[in-house]
Protein backbone atom coordinates (compact mmCIF):
# COMPACT_ATOMS: atom_id res chain seq x y z
CA UNK A 1 0.00 0.00 0.00
CA UNK A 2 2.85 2.31 0.58
CA UNK A 3 4.16 2.05 -2.52
CA UNK A 4 1.16 2.43 -4.40
CA UNK A 5 0.71 5.63 -2.46
CA UNK A 6 3.57 7.17 -3.12
CA UNK A 7 4.04 5.95 -6.86
CA UNK A 8 0.71 7.79 -7.61
CA UNK A 9 1.44 11.15 -5.91
CA UNK A 10 4.54 11.43 -7.69
CA UNK A 11 3.50 10.32 -11.00
CA UNK A 12 0.08 12.26 -10.56
CA UNK A 13 1.34 15.68 -9.22
CA UNK A 14 5.25 15.93 -10.29
CA UNK A 15 3.67 18.97 -12.38
CA UNK A 16 2.05 20.59 -9.29
CA UNK A 17 4.65 20.63 -6.86
CA UNK A 18 5.48 24.43 -6.76
CA UNK A 19 2.07 26.25 -5.32
CA UNK A 20 1.90 30.10 -5.57
CA UNK A 21 0.45 32.07 -2.79
CA UNK A 22 -2.17 34.71 -4.52
CA UNK A 23 -3.24 36.71 -1.62
CA UNK A 24 -4.08 39.75 -3.26
CA UNK A 25 -7.94 40.76 -3.81
CA UNK A 26 -7.48 42.30 -7.02
CA UNK A 27 -5.74 41.70 -10.18
CA UNK A 28 -3.75 44.80 -11.66
CA UNK A 29 -5.76 45.21 -14.97
CA UNK A 30 -3.60 46.86 -17.60
CA UNK A 31 -5.74 45.94 -20.60
CA UNK A 32 -9.43 46.90 -19.77
CA UNK A 33 -10.69 44.48 -22.98
CA UNK A 34 -8.73 41.56 -21.15
CA UNK A 35 -10.50 42.34 -18.11
CA UNK A 36 -13.72 42.39 -19.41
CA UNK A 37 -13.50 39.17 -22.00
CA UNK A 38 -11.86 37.21 -18.42
CA UNK A 39 -15.41 38.24 -16.73
CA UNK A 40 -17.42 37.15 -19.29
CA UNK A 41 -15.78 33.50 -19.55
CA UNK A 42 -16.03 33.92 -15.66
CA UNK A 43 -19.35 34.10 -15.06
CA UNK A 44 -20.05 31.78 -17.33
CA UNK A 45 -18.37 28.86 -15.67
CA UNK A 46 -14.68 29.29 -17.63
CA UNK A 47 -10.76 29.74 -16.09
CA UNK A 48 -9.07 33.35 -17.23
CA UNK A 49 -6.80 33.29 -20.33
CA UNK A 50 -5.40 36.63 -19.22
CA UNK A 51 -6.79 38.53 -16.52
CA UNK A 52 -8.65 36.90 -13.14
CA UNK A 53 -9.78 40.09 -12.05
CA UNK A 54 -10.85 39.47 -8.45
CA UNK A 55 -9.79 36.69 -5.83
CA UNK A 56 -13.67 35.45 -5.41
CA UNK A 57 -13.78 34.70 -9.01
CA UNK A 58 -10.79 32.80 -9.13
CA UNK A 59 -7.73 31.96 -7.55
CA UNK A 60 -4.22 30.76 -9.07
CA UNK A 61 -3.43 28.91 -5.93
CA UNK A 62 -6.60 27.45 -5.42
CA UNK A 63 -6.59 26.51 -9.15
CA UNK A 64 -3.18 24.73 -8.51
CA UNK A 65 -5.11 22.61 -5.41
CA UNK A 66 -7.49 21.91 -7.70
CA UNK A 67 -5.78 20.03 -10.45
CA UNK A 68 -3.71 18.34 -7.76
CA UNK A 69 -7.28 17.03 -6.93
CA UNK A 70 -8.25 16.17 -10.38
CA UNK A 71 -4.96 14.50 -11.19
CA UNK A 72 -5.29 12.20 -8.05
CA UNK A 73 -9.60 11.28 -8.89
CA UNK A 74 -8.37 10.87 -12.78
CA UNK A 75 -10.71 13.47 -13.79
CA UNK A 76 -10.99 16.47 -16.01
CA UNK A 77 -11.41 19.17 -13.48
CA UNK A 78 -11.88 19.99 -9.92
CA UNK A 79 -13.86 23.24 -8.22
CA UNK A 80 -12.57 24.11 -4.92
CA UNK A 81 -15.16 25.95 -2.66
CA UNK A 82 -14.95 27.73 1.05
CA UNK A 83 -16.31 24.78 2.36
CA UNK A 84 -17.42 20.78 1.99
CA UNK A 85 -20.91 22.22 2.60
CA UNK A 86 -20.78 24.68 0.18
CA UNK A 87 -19.58 22.53 -2.11
CA UNK A 88 -22.55 20.10 -1.85
CA UNK A 89 -24.32 23.05 -2.39
CA UNK A 90 -23.62 23.76 -5.67
CA UNK A 91 -23.66 19.98 -6.03
CA UNK A 92 -27.23 20.74 -5.97
CA UNK A 93 -27.71 23.84 -7.34
CA UNK A 94 -26.28 22.59 -10.57
CA UNK A 95 -28.44 19.46 -10.92
CA UNK A 96 -31.39 22.13 -10.04
CA UNK A 97 -30.54 22.72 -13.75
CA UNK A 98 -30.92 19.48 -15.24
CA UNK A 99 -34.31 18.27 -13.19
CA UNK A 100 -36.54 18.68 -10.36
CA UNK A 101 -35.39 16.11 -8.04
CA UNK A 102 -32.37 13.64 -6.48
CA UNK A 103 -32.31 10.34 -4.85
CA UNK A 104 -30.27 10.34 -1.70
CA UNK A 105 -29.09 7.10 0.21
CA UNK A 106 -28.58 7.46 3.70
CA UNK A 107 -26.80 7.57 5.90
CA UNK A 108 -25.13 10.66 5.35
CA UNK A 109 -23.12 13.44 6.95
CA UNK A 110 -25.76 15.27 9.41
CA UNK A 111 -25.10 18.43 7.17
CA UNK A 112 -25.93 17.19 4.18
CA UNK A 113 -28.69 15.40 5.39
CA UNK A 114 -30.17 18.73 6.44
CA UNK A 115 -29.72 20.69 3.27
CA UNK A 116 -31.77 17.62 1.30
CA UNK A 117 -34.25 17.23 4.17
CA UNK A 118 -35.41 20.36 4.23
CA UNK A 119 -35.03 20.77 0.53
CA UNK A 120 -33.23 23.99 0.92
CA UNK A 121 -32.12 23.77 -2.81
CA UNK A 122 -35.81 23.66 -4.30
CA UNK A 123 -35.31 20.13 -5.28
CA UNK A 124 -37.60 17.05 -4.50
CA UNK A 125 -35.69 14.68 -2.63
CA UNK A 126 -36.62 10.78 -2.73
CA UNK A 127 -35.21 8.28 0.03
CA UNK A 128 -33.46 4.75 -1.20
CA UNK A 129 -31.39 2.35 -0.02
CA UNK A 130 -28.39 1.24 -2.58
CA UNK A 131 -30.25 -1.65 -3.44
CA UNK A 132 -33.73 0.45 -4.63
CA UNK A 133 -32.19 3.09 -6.02
CA UNK A 134 -32.82 1.70 -9.59
CA UNK A 135 -36.13 2.10 -8.51
CA UNK A 136 -37.18 5.36 -7.54
CA UNK A 137 -34.97 7.53 -10.32
CA UNK A 138 -37.12 8.51 -12.74
CA UNK A 139 -37.02 10.73 -15.78
CA UNK A 140 -36.74 13.90 -14.41
CA UNK A 141 -34.63 12.72 -11.56
CA UNK A 142 -30.91 14.80 -12.05
CA UNK A 143 -29.03 13.11 -9.46
CA UNK A 144 -28.31 10.18 -7.18
CA UNK A 145 -25.92 11.10 -4.18
CA UNK A 146 -24.50 8.96 -1.71
CA UNK A 147 -21.60 8.28 0.49
CA UNK A 148 -19.03 5.31 0.76
CA UNK A 149 -18.10 4.14 3.80
CA UNK A 150 -20.86 6.25 4.84
CA UNK A 151 -20.75 8.51 8.25
CA UNK A 152 -20.89 7.80 10.82
CA UNK A 153 -21.89 3.70 10.35
CA UNK A 154 -19.38 3.04 7.53
CA UNK A 155 -21.92 1.60 5.50
CA UNK A 156 -20.05 0.88 1.63
CA UNK A 157 -22.05 1.20 -1.74
CA UNK A 158 -21.29 -0.83 -4.56
CA UNK A 159 -20.19 2.46 -6.58
CA UNK A 160 -19.87 0.17 -9.87
CA UNK A 161 -23.44 -1.33 -9.51
CA UNK A 162 -25.20 1.89 -8.23
CA UNK A 163 -23.80 3.12 -11.46
CA UNK A 164 -25.44 0.44 -13.40
CA UNK A 165 -28.41 0.29 -11.16
CA UNK A 166 -29.45 4.09 -12.40
CA UNK A 167 -28.57 4.33 -16.12
CA UNK A 168 -27.70 7.80 -17.52
CA UNK A 169 -28.73 9.62 -14.01
CA UNK A 170 -25.22 11.01 -12.78
CA UNK A 171 -24.02 9.78 -9.57
CA UNK A 172 -21.93 12.06 -7.20
CA UNK A 173 -20.28 9.76 -4.25
CA UNK A 174 -18.80 11.55 -1.10
CA UNK A 175 -15.33 9.76 -0.63
CA UNK A 176 -14.35 11.96 2.16
CA UNK A 177 -13.62 9.08 4.67
CA UNK A 178 -11.39 6.98 1.93
CA UNK A 179 -9.95 9.94 0.35
CA UNK A 180 -8.29 9.42 -3.18
CA UNK A 181 -5.81 7.35 -1.53
CA UNK A 182 -8.30 4.53 -0.94
CA UNK A 183 -10.89 4.99 -3.78
CA UNK A 184 -11.51 6.82 -6.58
CA UNK A 185 -15.19 6.78 -7.38
CA UNK A 186 -14.94 8.23 -10.91
CA UNK A 187 -13.48 5.45 -12.25
CA UNK A 188 -16.43 3.66 -10.98
CA UNK A 189 -18.18 5.16 -13.16
CA UNK A 190 -19.20 8.02 -10.85
CA UNK A 191 -19.51 11.68 -12.17
CA UNK A 192 -18.79 13.50 -9.28
CA UNK A 193 -16.50 13.07 -6.35
CA UNK A 194 -17.00 14.98 -3.31
CA UNK A 195 -14.47 15.53 -0.03
CA UNK A 196 -14.99 17.70 2.53
CA UNK A 197 -11.17 18.99 2.17
CA UNK A 198 -11.06 20.42 5.87
CA UNK A 199 -10.46 16.21 7.04
CA UNK A 200 -8.04 14.30 5.52
CA UNK A 201 -6.96 16.39 2.87
CA UNK A 202 -5.74 19.34 4.88
CA UNK A 203 -5.00 16.77 7.61
CA UNK A 204 -4.13 18.88 10.65
CA UNK A 205 -7.33 20.59 12.06
CA UNK A 206 -6.56 23.47 11.24
CA UNK A 207 -8.19 24.45 7.41
CA UNK A 208 -11.71 25.10 6.47
CA UNK A 209 -12.75 23.54 2.42
CA UNK A 210 -14.36 21.56 -0.06
CA UNK A 211 -13.75 20.16 -3.22
CA UNK A 212 -15.76 18.38 -6.29
CA UNK A 213 -13.67 16.28 -8.91
CA UNK A 214 -15.92 15.80 -11.93
CA UNK A 215 -15.69 16.10 -16.01
CA UNK A 216 -15.44 19.24 -18.19
CA UNK A 217 -19.03 19.60 -18.04
CA UNK A 218 -19.59 19.47 -14.59
CA UNK A 219 -16.90 21.52 -13.33
CA UNK A 220 -18.25 24.62 -15.94
CA UNK A 221 -21.68 24.26 -14.58
CA UNK A 222 -19.70 24.18 -10.48
CA UNK A 223 -17.90 27.04 -11.52
CA UNK A 224 -20.27 29.32 -12.89
CA UNK A 225 -22.28 28.65 -9.57
CA UNK A 226 -19.24 29.76 -7.51
CA UNK A 227 -19.00 32.57 -8.57
CA UNK A 228 -22.88 33.88 -8.55
CA UNK A 229 -22.58 32.53 -4.65
CA UNK A 230 -18.71 33.83 -4.03
CA UNK A 231 -18.12 30.65 -2.17
CA UNK A 232 -14.56 30.35 -3.44
CA UNK A 233 -11.92 28.56 -1.37
CA UNK A 234 -9.75 31.31 0.21
CA UNK A 235 -6.24 31.06 -1.23
CA UNK A 236 -4.38 30.50 1.96
CA UNK A 237 -6.36 27.39 2.57
CA UNK A 238 -5.84 26.29 -0.82
CA UNK A 239 -2.47 26.55 0.16
CA UNK A 240 -2.47 24.69 3.30
CA UNK A 241 -4.92 22.13 1.49
CA UNK A 242 -2.34 21.44 -1.10
CA UNK A 243 0.72 21.35 1.15
CA UNK A 244 -1.51 18.80 2.99
CA UNK A 245 -1.55 16.21 0.20
CA UNK A 246 2.09 16.21 0.94
CA UNK A 247 1.77 13.98 3.95
CA UNK A 248 -1.73 12.35 2.39
CA UNK A 249 -0.46 8.77 1.68
CA UNK A 250 1.90 8.61 4.98
CA UNK A 251 -0.86 10.10 7.05
CA UNK A 252 -3.55 7.41 5.97
CA UNK A 253 -0.78 3.91 5.82
CA UNK A 254 -0.32 5.01 9.47
CA UNK A 255 -3.78 6.15 10.59
CA UNK A 256 -5.38 2.93 9.08
CA UNK A 257 -3.06 0.90 10.65
CA UNK A 258 -4.20 2.12 13.46
CA UNK A 259 -7.59 1.48 13.31
CA UNK A 260 -7.11 -2.37 11.91
CA UNK A 261 -5.74 -3.09 15.42
CA UNK A 262 -8.26 -0.96 17.67
CA UNK A 263 -11.16 -2.36 15.51
CA UNK A 264 -10.22 -5.95 16.42
CA UNK A 265 -9.55 -4.93 20.25
CA UNK A 266 -12.99 -3.36 20.33
CA UNK A 267 -14.49 -6.49 18.76
CA UNK A 268 -13.23 -8.41 21.62
CA UNK A 269 -14.19 -5.38 24.66
CA UNK A 270 -16.76 -5.86 27.30
CA UNK A 271 -18.32 -2.58 26.81
CA UNK A 272 -18.58 -2.86 23.21
CA UNK A 273 -21.74 -4.56 21.59
CA UNK A 274 -20.63 -3.53 17.86
CA UNK A 275 -18.13 -2.23 15.93
CA UNK A 276 -18.40 -1.00 12.82
CA UNK A 277 -15.39 -0.86 10.09
CA UNK A 278 -15.06 -1.48 6.86
CA UNK A 279 -11.81 -3.89 7.98
CA UNK A 280 -14.16 -6.58 9.42
CA UNK A 281 -15.93 -9.42 7.74
CA UNK A 282 -18.98 -8.67 9.20
CA UNK A 283 -19.58 -5.41 8.36
CA UNK A 284 -18.59 -6.20 4.64
CA UNK A 285 -20.02 -9.60 3.88
CA UNK A 286 -19.93 -8.40 -0.19
CA UNK A 287 -16.74 -7.78 0.49
CA UNK A 288 -17.05 -4.20 -1.54
CA UNK A 289 -13.87 -2.75 0.29
CA UNK A 290 -11.23 -4.93 -1.83
CA UNK A 291 -12.78 -4.69 -4.85
CA UNK A 292 -13.45 -0.98 -4.89
CA UNK A 293 -10.88 0.35 -2.24
CA UNK A 294 -7.32 -0.09 -1.75
CA UNK A 295 -7.74 -0.13 2.21
CA UNK A 296 -10.58 -0.06 4.69
CA UNK A 297 -9.34 3.38 6.35
CA UNK A 298 -9.23 5.39 9.38
CA UNK A 299 -12.87 5.47 10.53
CA UNK A 300 -14.43 3.08 12.75
CA UNK A 301 -17.66 3.47 15.15
CA UNK A 302 -19.34 1.23 17.67
CA UNK A 303 -21.96 0.95 19.97
CA UNK A 304 -21.41 0.72 23.82
CA UNK A 305 -23.73 -1.55 25.94
CA UNK A 306 -25.80 1.15 27.15
CA UNK A 307 -26.93 4.75 25.78
CA UNK A 308 -25.75 6.19 29.31
CA UNK A 309 -22.40 5.34 28.51
CA UNK A 310 -21.65 7.33 25.51
CA UNK A 311 -21.24 10.82 27.43
CA UNK A 312 -19.18 8.82 30.23
CA UNK A 313 -16.58 7.84 27.29
CA UNK A 314 -16.01 10.95 25.53
CA UNK A 315 -15.39 13.09 29.05
CA UNK A 316 -13.13 9.79 30.49
CA UNK A 317 -10.44 10.16 27.16
CA UNK A 318 -7.45 11.99 27.85
CA UNK A 319 -5.48 11.18 24.69
CA UNK A 320 -7.89 11.08 22.09
CA UNK A 321 -9.90 14.32 21.74
CA UNK A 322 -13.71 15.03 22.34
CA UNK A 323 -14.29 16.67 19.06
CA UNK A 324 -16.99 16.23 16.27
CA UNK A 325 -14.23 16.89 13.00
CA UNK A 326 -12.09 13.90 11.53
CA UNK A 327 -9.40 13.03 9.65
CA UNK A 328 -6.57 15.09 11.77
CA UNK A 329 -3.16 13.61 12.76
CA UNK A 330 -5.14 13.51 16.43
CA UNK A 331 -7.76 11.34 17.79
CA UNK A 332 -11.07 12.58 17.45
CA UNK A 333 -14.09 10.87 18.86
CA UNK A 334 -18.00 12.22 19.12
CA UNK A 335 -21.44 10.96 19.80
CA UNK A 336 -23.21 11.24 16.13
CA UNK A 337 -26.52 11.16 17.66
CA UNK A 338 -26.65 14.24 19.43
CA UNK A 339 -23.66 16.20 17.62
CA UNK A 340 -22.70 15.61 13.99
CA UNK A 341 -26.45 14.10 12.98
CA UNK A 342 -28.58 15.93 15.79
CA UNK A 343 -30.61 17.62 12.77
CA UNK A 344 -31.33 14.35 11.12
CA UNK A 345 -35.06 13.22 12.35
CA UNK A 346 -35.49 10.55 14.51
CA UNK A 347 -37.34 8.22 11.67
CA UNK A 348 -33.58 8.55 9.68
CA UNK A 349 -31.58 7.81 12.47
CA UNK A 350 -33.29 4.88 13.60
CA UNK A 351 -33.71 3.57 10.17
CA UNK A 352 -29.95 4.61 9.59
CA UNK A 353 -28.58 2.83 12.96
CA UNK A 354 -27.53 5.97 14.58
CA UNK A 355 -28.70 5.10 17.95
CA UNK A 356 -27.60 7.17 21.22
CA UNK A 357 -25.17 3.90 21.84
CA UNK A 358 -22.78 4.60 18.75
CA UNK A 359 -19.60 6.93 19.04
CA UNK A 360 -17.62 7.53 16.44
CA UNK A 361 -13.92 7.49 15.94
CA UNK A 362 -11.24 9.10 14.20
CA UNK A 363 -8.24 7.61 14.31
CA UNK A 364 -5.17 9.62 14.52
CA UNK A 365 -1.28 8.69 14.66
CA UNK A 366 -0.88 8.20 18.00
CA UNK A 367 1.13 5.15 19.30
CA UNK A 368 -1.62 2.19 19.06
CA UNK A 369 -0.52 1.39 22.72
CA UNK A 370 -1.42 5.07 24.54
CA UNK A 371 -4.60 4.83 21.98
CA UNK A 372 -5.88 1.75 23.65
CA UNK A 373 -5.16 2.34 26.89
CA UNK A 374 -7.37 5.57 26.68
CA UNK A 375 -10.33 3.56 25.17
CA UNK A 376 -10.08 0.81 27.38
CA UNK A 377 -9.91 2.69 30.36
CA UNK A 378 -13.01 5.40 29.34
CA UNK A 379 -14.64 2.02 27.94
CA UNK A 380 -14.48 0.80 31.54
CA UNK A 381 -14.99 3.88 33.17
CA UNK A 382 -18.39 3.96 31.60
CA UNK A 383 -18.87 0.41 32.24
CA UNK A 384 -18.65 0.62 35.97
CA UNK A 385 -20.67 3.62 36.57
CA UNK A 386 -23.31 1.95 34.14
CA UNK A 387 -23.60 -0.91 36.92
CA UNK A 388 -23.33 0.78 39.37
CA UNK A 389 -26.56 2.89 38.49
CA UNK A 390 -28.36 0.24 37.37
CA UNK A 391 -27.57 -1.46 41.02
CA UNK A 392 -29.21 1.98 42.84
CA UNK A 393 -32.30 1.31 44.50
CA UNK A 394 -34.15 4.43 44.65
CA UNK A 395 -36.95 5.00 47.56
Amino acid sequence: MTRYFRTKFVETSSSHTYCSMNLANSARIDNVGEAAESLGQLAHGGTPQNNPVYARLHNDTVAEFEQAIADLEGTDGAVAFSSGMAAITAVMLAASQTGDNVVAVRPLYGGTDHLLADELTGLDVRWATPETVGDVVGPKTAMVIAESPANPTMDLVDIERMVRDVGDVPVVIDSTFATPMLQNPAELGAELVLHSASKYIGGHGDVIGGVVAANKEWAQRLRKIRVATGSLLHPMAAYLLRRGLATLPIRIETAQKNAIELAGRLVEHPAVEKVYYPGLPECDPEVIVFRQMRGPGAMLSFDVADESMGQVVMESVDVITPAVSLGSTDSLIQHPASLTHQVVCPEALEESGITARLLRLSVGLEHIEDLWRDLDFALRRASRLHERSRGTVIH
